[in-house]
């Protein structure tokens, strides 16, 4: 173990510098005079992408396990098995000697235009916040660290180093840092990174209220915040705004930079200190494990094969799957032999080996006679002589189907999608097949949502089997075959078409500033506001059996805040086959001082049932399963009232509702001033208490002035206190001076003075 404050003590200021800037791409600065050792991290969403040459950026990286990407782990609703791909990973981790990997990445996919959505979990924070807990947990219960990213709003590629994003505070309380918090708080990541945009002006990097306030003082996080690789611009402001470490390294100009703004009394030796704690801290937590051997290679494909498995969503099927009694079945796409199996960019992994689809069927599908047809081009070129070849095997065939993968061009870290479609080839290619062979299977592999309304009318089932990591190819034969029976459901919503969106009028900005015009409202909360129909829903995924709801119940009819809530429902299979549902619980507040979402996610489950089985799912409510963040008390709220909870299998397919009524034990301070409105005067207990008096009379003396008979009385009633509701008091008693002892500011604030006890 590492003496910190030892150590610290000795190091001169350049050391100091340097410690806290990368020594290489990949890796921190050794100190060997002081017995510090130098740490290695590397890119790590989905596997160890860990570099031959940890001096170059651009190397080749060692071979490891492909894992499915966020968007398929995502939808597997199954925490315990992202928490084994964590372990997993990190044995990689330890067999490749990589000290720190980077992810999991929790940023909320605010448009499926996001070229690096596949990297992200979902649409909603809570789900995120779920996966990453388990994930990180994983990884860091062998002994690995983690990089949760990227902290904060990094929500699209346009402009990704300098866009600054919009956002007000509740929607970034609510929306945007959920995932973020729950991960720091139950997960306990090493580090955190920052994201390379602005926050309302500030770039990321440097803003204190992220880094500091909120991320390390608030939430109580311990462990070093670590830029995006280039994110950081001016490194005294970085680390005066929280970046510990800035990588990558070596940057001789930024140590430079911190050692004379040191002397020179513009940086604050303390603030260098406690970074240079933060990272002994980081490095004293590697040490403890031994790096290098090998891992098990074979374990970890099968694992990656039940993980694609699980996570790949059945959105159609009227009947065909499984595939039962076929003698002749074609197999028409080029990613049935090419796989598309994971995205570009930083998280691109050199897989241990990577299984063919058309192989896997074979293996799956013995006696049965195949046929192949390439479909279309790698690019999106059009070739109606691949159309032609696959009609014809189609409909020479029992069944066909049809591989279809986004080409690379349309979804990769650096820049986002243009548009939610296939290629043009591709849709021509499903609607020619479909039209001879009413038995067509579509097999997708994307990394987020396509739009279906010009072909899905016409298949008989679709596969959603994502980026789907090197050994998803036997998983969709495992879910073709019937093997394994389909269990996930979407982390996200698949729209009708790309202007129905929530931030359709709000992507991708101008003139340096994307606005969150959307604030709350993306995903589902978005469609459910606007009564919009889609695609698919959140949450959304068939399976080859049924499952019933019953005997839905809470664990307290009324209870308060701080004790929360447990939801209970039976859950019986019953159909004749084996299979796993995840039951969702939402929450709908009935009346809110401030607009909420129609529903939110607050609580899941994942059950596994035989045929005819019956268990019962327990999913517990928190306070901040009934809280919303007020932006003018600065903190989560709740209210006292009446809540449904919506008991469903996704966002559209609620089976059970009970209401319950909460007590909220909060005791907020007032915050009444002098523009206050008279709603906000008297909906305040305080405030009332004060100001109702003045007003009952101020309305006495209005229903006079009117002639005091009943019609006129009525018009008060409905047309001039809705008007003056609205109004601030202040101005309300303007109109009214020649009749009050004072102006009407000295009279308000005379009010003032007693609600906030000063009088």
């Amino acid at each position: 173990m590492l003496d910190i404050e030892a150590i610290l003590s000795q190091m001169t200021l350049e050391e100091k510098a340097a410690f806290c800037t990368g020594a290489t791409p990949w890796s921190t600065l050794a100190i060997e005079r002081l017995g510090v050792p130098s740490i290695v991290m590397t890119d790590g969403p989905h596997g160890v992408r860990r570099a031959s040459d940890p001096n170059t950026l651009t190397a080749k990286s060692l071979p490891a396990t492909c894992f499915p990407t966020a968007s398929c782990s995502a939808s597997t609703w199954n925490p315990t098995l992202l928490q084994r791909m964590g372990e997993a990973m990190a044995e990689e981790a330890i067999a490749l000697k990589v000290d720190i990997l980077l992810g999991p990445g929790v940023n909320m996919k605010r448009s499926p235009l996001g070229g690096r959505n596949f990297e992200y979990f979902s649409e909603d924070p809570y789900l995120a916040g779920e996966m990453a807990v388990a994930l990180i947990n994983g990884i860091q219960s062998k002994g690995v660290g983690t990089s949760i990213k990227h902290y904060a709003a990094n929500n699209q590629e346009f402009e990704r180093f300098t866009i600054s994003a919009e956002v007000d505070e509740r929607t970034l309380r609510e929306i945007y840092l959920p995932a973020f918090e729950a991960a720091v708080k139950r997960a306990k990541p090493w580090t955190v990174m920052c994201a390379y945009n602005k926050v309302n002006g500030t770039f990321a990097s440097e803003h204190h209220q992220l880094l500091t306030e909120i991320l390390k003082e608030e939430w109580g996080f311990e462990g070093v915040v670590v830029s995006d690789w280039g994110a950081v611009r001016d490194r005294v402001k970085s680390l005066v705004g929280g970046v510990d470490l800035e990588m990558p390294g070596p940057k001789h100009a930024h140590v430079r930079a911190v050692v004379e703004a040191v002397k020179s009394g513009q940086l604050s030796e303390e603030v260098l200190n406690e970074s240079v704690r933060r990272m002994l801290r980081l490095v004293d937590k590697a040490m403890r494990t031994p790096k290098g051997g090998a891992f098990d290679v074979d374990a970890h494909h099968a694992l990656a094969r039940q993980i694609a498995a699980e996570g790949m969503v059945l959105l159609k099927n009227n009947g065909i799957l499984p595939l039962k009694d076929i003698r002749k079945a074609a197999v028409i796409g080029r990613s049935a032999r090419e796989p598309y199996f994971q995205g570009g960019g930083s998280s691109n992994i050199n897989p241990t080996r990577v299984d063919v689809p058309l192989d896997e069927l074979q293996k799956q599908g013995e006696g049965i006679q195949w046929t192949y047809a390439e479909g279309y081009a790698a690019d999106e070129s059009l070739h109606p002589e691949m159309i032609d070849e696959a009609v014809d095997i189609a409909r020479d065939a029992e069944v066909a189907l049809i591989f279809v993968a986004l080409p690379p061009s349309k979804e990769s870290e650096g820049y986002d999608r243009q548009d939610l479609d296939l290629s043009r080839q591709q849709v021509a290619l499903i609607q020619a097949v479909a039209k001879v062979q009413p038995n067509t299977v579509v097999i997708l592999n994307n990394g987020a949502p396509i739009v279906m309304s010009e072909w899905i009318d016409g298949v008989a089932a679709v596969l959603e089997a994502w980026m789907m990591g090197q050994a998803g190819a036997g998983a969709i034969a495992d879910i073709l075959f019937g093997k394994v029976n389909p269990s996930g459901k979407l982390a996200e919503t698949f729209p009708l078409r790309l202007a129905d969106t929530p931030a359709y009028l709000n992507w991708p900005g101008e003139a340096g500033k994307v606005r969150y015009g959307e604030g709350l409202y993306i995903g589902y909360r978005y469609y459910d506001a606007r009564e919009d129909a889609v695609l698919f829903p959140f949450g959304f995924g068939l399976s080859y059996t049924t499952f019933e709801y019953s005997n839905p119940r809470v664990s307290a009819q009324s209870f308060r805040d701080v004790d929360g809530v447990t939801v209970y429902v039976d859950v019986t299979n019953t159909g004749k086959v084996a299979g796993k549902e995840t039951v969702q619980v939402y929450v709908h507040d009935r009346q809110a001082s401030l607009s909420r979402p129609v529903k939110e996610l607050k609580g899941f489950a994942k059950v596994e049932l035989q045929p005819g089985e019956t268990k019962t799912v327990a999913i517990p409510l928190d306070f901040r399963a009934f809280a919303f963040y007020h932006p003018e008390y600065h903190q989560w709220v709740t209210e006292s009232g009446e809540f449904d909870i919506l008991i469903g299998a996704s966002s559209a397919d609620i089976r059970h509702t009970l209401t319950v009524t909460l007590e909220s034990t909060l005791e907020l301070p007032c915050i009444l001033d002098m523009e206050s409105t008279v709603r906000e005067w008297l909906a305040d207990p305080r405030g009332k208490a004060v100001f109702g008096p003045m007003f009952d009379q101020m309305r006495t003396q209005m229903a006079r002035m009117m002639g005091g008979d009943e019609a006129s009385n009525e018009m008060i009633g409905m047309d001039m206190m809705g008007f003056m509701m609205d109004m601030p008091v202040v101005s309300v008693l303007g109109f009214q001076e020649a009749n009050l002892p004072a102006p009407a500011e000295v009279v308000v604030a005379d009010l003032l003075a007693k609600v906030h006890g000063k009088a």
